[in-house]
């Protein structure tokens, strides 16, 4: 099953489970339809060679996503039920922090789940990478390259959004792809008085300033990220807009004519990259494999370049944030 919010490459795990558990185990798999929604309700599909053919190279999830909790739903007495239903021995759960917690809770009440990290932030502990991170800032430095030469032709800043609730991976690695003048993550905030600085220079250089900013960034001034949209089905704020935001208030400060741009779901969606869907296969090669050997509560992780399979408690409770040497090291570049 898939859940929570798609990633480029979560068909590459499916594919990979598949193939590699019936061709070296003879096991047999069925998809649940819509993330845990599908587990609650039973609602199954069959998954076999012809089903998976040539889906390694597709975005999004053949099986389909949702933002269900189990525990709204009976539980794990209610997914216990539903796996002895359909004759499963052993769930592979692809998904994110929420995803995964939520994986580790009913696997501690004796359901047999396998979990595989999953987000483009990159945010798990854990496992050194996730699929669909590199696709992402893929997607994100390209669109970003497209913004310096119409922002070059004016004269203009540019500033960029781009994903990033509660770390700054994608800003951060797509901002130095790109050449950035700034980037803005949320773990640092920073001033007005140091952004308009950055922007100057570059300015004055004879350079149109670009901003990458990540959507959960907040500037010293503010209390919490900005967000206008409401709240999601967990109940956290819908973020979008802290590049709006800040175009206008740099241009004011600086009088230099400023653009935002929200890259927005545009970096979830697409083709994986060729690294994410070796990655993400590789993750559903050796997802089979913990099955195959009982590591309930585990799930599948990369450290270097190998795959190993650590405690879910190792992806939950805190986040992989980016370190301040890190960002320190980016900062040399800015202006």
């Amino acid at each position: 099953m898939t859940s929570g919010g798609d990633a480029p490459g979560l068909n590459a795990v499916i594919r990979g489970a598949v193939l590699a558990g019936e061709r070296t185990g003879g096991h047999s798999f069925v998809g649940f339809r819509n993330g845990w929604k599908g587990v609650v309700e039973g609602d199954t599909t069959p998954l076999s060679r012809h089903e998976v053919k040539g889906i390694n190279k597709l975005g999004g999830t053949i099986l389909g996503t949702s933002r269900t909790n189990p525990n709204d739903h009976g539980g794990a007495d209610r997914v216990k039920e539903v796996l002895a239903d359909a004759g499963v021995d052993a769930l592979i759960v692809i998904g994110g922090e929420g995803s995964l917690a939520g994986a580790k809770e009913l696997a501690d009440q004796g359901v047999p789940i396998v979990g595989v990290p999953k987000t483009i932030d990159n945010d798990l502990d854990g496992t050194d990478y996730t699929f669909g991170f590199d696709t992402a800032v893929g997607i994100a430095t390209e669109a970003m390259d497209r913004l310096r030469t119409t922002g070059d032709s004016h004269s203009r800043c540019m500033v960029a959004e781009v994903m990033g609730r509660n770390v700054g991976w994608i800003a951060l690695n797509s901002g130095l792809a790109v050449g950035a003048h700034l980037i803005l993550i949320p773990e640092r905030k920073t001033s007005m008085d140091e952004i308009t600085h950055y922007v100057k220079g570059a300015f004055d250089r004879g350079r149109a300033p670009l901003v990458v900013v990540a959507e959960g960034f907040q500037l010293a001034s503010m209390d919490e990220a900005y967000s206008t949209l409401g709240t999601d089905a967990a109940g956290r704020p819908r973020l979008g807009g802290i590049g709006t935001m800040l175009a206008p208030m740099i241009q004011d400060a600086t009088g230099i004519e400023s653009r935002a741009t929200t890259l927005g779901h545009i970096q979830r969606g697409g083709t994986p990259s060729a690294f994410d869907r070796v990655l993400a296969t590789r993750f559903g090669m050796a997802a089979v494999n913990a099955a195959v050997a009982a590591q309930w509560g585990h799930m599948v992780s990369v450290r270097g370049t190998d795959i190993v399979v650590v405690n879910l408690s190792e992806a939950i409770g805190s986040l992989k944030v980016v370190p301040p040497e890190r960002y320190d090291e980016a900062a040399l570049l800015f202006g």
